[in-house]
């Protein structure tokens, strides 16, 4: 079996080439072309060539797998499944469609559908060492879940605030010349001095990274999921969407448009961890100011702030990395808090993902959503994380796998029945760093430029005044970093995906 982390080339070899057909010959064409686009990391203009192909022959289990393995670059991972069921529909015998289902289902979460792909491949290819560690990683995957969950009955969960004292007590050495916090507290110089430190690559003391998750656990507890955020009529506001990690350029935000004050207060709308691989730095700058400026300074969970895409892609394997497997745990006790949107002035309402597959949704819905645990797979919390937009009216499954797509009459409902004018988002790659859809009534924000170091985008902010709340877009380009990849601390399962 030839690489998974390539495209099929699936050479045609037929000894008679007037049998192949016109368009068979053209579909060949056409998928090698999108190929080349899916090296050259242009994975929409791979899926378009590639559709074109199985309009052309749609028998072709590589052209679906092809099609497959760009969806999932693209995070369509539902989109994925379904091409790579497909492939497996033309060709059982065809083992990069079990490979693409089986990533697929690992970006889902869905390890034990993953694992029995992996198992099908690897028994098939016992001498391919690249299938037979995937399985193996996987399978260490399902029985340490199986051996979390069995013991989980018998486990006395200790809160964070208990985890803090057992482990802030340790010494501070004597040769440790970084930010301390004052008293116990998160202070400008503090925060002016953690962006320094951080900026020449050097660690928060563990005492100071486990005071600030246990207060910042306890700030968050005492927020409702849905929070109310007023802006004064001459005061500016910031929202700003996915970090991903990227902390030079989150700092570059605050070079461009200020440090956050009680006079340039900020919303950071989700997913500020994960496929960066700065994800530490830039979580506690993130909760350092929310300690500092707790009613100027706001937080919404994204998609990426749950264990299972920690695990993942990434987060997890760099907390352990820079400080233990215990502090990845209290991370995941500190999302469970975290609310899942913002509306501000009574008018525009924020959250990570999107709308819902039901009508009438109120605010008094979202105000009361039980939010302390990880996000489920349907219903309301699993929808502000994980939905899109698309461009025509109606709900369709989502190309994620999770969540719903839904259009602009959605949209225009949902904000009539809640008296609002428009909604913000993030969840999304956009060329520009935002768009602007549904008749102006959808906005999408995202503010890691250069995703990954491969997509080339700008990234954008979005600032606004509380007197006409009309938004105003700020984009710019990515900024140099140290020289660690994204993804350097995920699984290696995340290669499939």
């Amino acid at each position: 079996m030839s690489s998974s982390a390539t495209p099929d080339s699936g050479v045609v070899t037929s000894t008679d080439g007037e049998n192949v057909g016109a368009n068979k010959a053209r579909a060949e064409e056409l998928k090698n072309q999108a190929n080349e686009c899916f090296k050259n990391k242009t994975y929409e203009d791979a899926i378009k060539l590639y559709t074109e192909a199985i309009e052309l022959d749609s028998e072709n289990a590589i052209y679906f797998a092809n099609r497959s393995f760009a969806y999932l670059r693209q995070e369509s991972f539902g989109y994925a499944l379904n091409d790579a069921v497909q492939a497996i529909k033309c060709n059982p015998a065809y083992l990069k469609g079990y490979y693409r289902r089986a990533g697929a289902h690992m970006a889902l979460g869905k390890f034990k559908l993953a694992l029995s792909d992996l198992e099908f491949v690897a028994k098939r290819c016992p001498n391919d060492k690249d299938a037979q560690m995937k399985y193996t990683e996987c399978n260490k995957v399902v029985k340490k879940m199986a051996f979390e969950r069995a013991i989980a009955v018998d486990k006395v969960e200790k809160s964070l605030l208990e985890m803090c004292r057992d482990l802030e007590s340790a010494t501070i050495e004597v040769d440790y010349e970084g930010p301390k916090l004052e008293d116990g507290k998160v202070t400008v110089e503090f925060m002016n001095s953690l962006m320094d430190w951080y900026k020449i690559e050097k660690k928060l003391h563990k005492n100071f990274a486990y005071r600030i998750l246990c207060d910042v656990e306890a700030l968050f507890k005492k927020q409702p999921s849905l929070v109310d955020i007023t802006v004064p009529d001459d005061r500016k506001f910031t929202v700003c969407g996915d970090i991903h990690g990227q902390f030079y350029d989150l700092l570059n935000i605050f070079n461009i448009n200020g440090l956050p004050s009680e006079t340039n207060p900020y919303l950071f709308n989700g997913d500020f961890v994960d496929r960066g691989s700065f994800s530490v730095e830039c979580i506690f700058t993130l909760f350092g100011f929310k300690l500092l400026y707790p009613d100027h300074f706001f937080m919404s969970r994204g998609n990426h702030e749950s264990m299972s895409m920690n695990q993942m892609y990434g987060f997890t394997g760099e907390v352990v990395a820079k400080y233990s497997q215990t502090m990845s745990e209290m991370f995941t006790m500190v999302y469970n808090w975290l609310p899942l949107c913002h509306c501000i002035n009574d008018k525009v309402l924020v959250m990570h993902g999107g709308l819902f597959s039901k009508d009438e949704v109120s605010l008094d819905d979202l105000r009361t959503i039980e939010r302390n645990r990880q996000p489920p797979e349907e219903g309301l919390m699993c929808e502000l994380l994980w939905s899109d937009p698309q461009p025509q009216n109606g709900r369709a499954p989502s190309k994620r796998g999770i969540g719903i797509q839904f259009g602009p009459d959605v949209t225009k409902s949902f904000l009539a029945h809640n008296k609002l004018d428009y909604i913000i988002r993030s969840h999304e790659v956009k060329n520009d760093g935002y768009e602007v859809a549904h008749d102006g009534k959808c906005i999408t924000v995202f503010s890691a430029p250069n995703y990954c170091d491969a997509t080339g985008n700008l990234g954008a902010f979005i600032t606004l005044k509380g007197n006409d709340l009309k938004p105003q877009f700020k984009t710019y380009a990515a900024v140099p970093h140290p020289k660690v990849k994204p993804m350097a601390y995920a699984s290696t399962l995340s290669l499939l995906a």
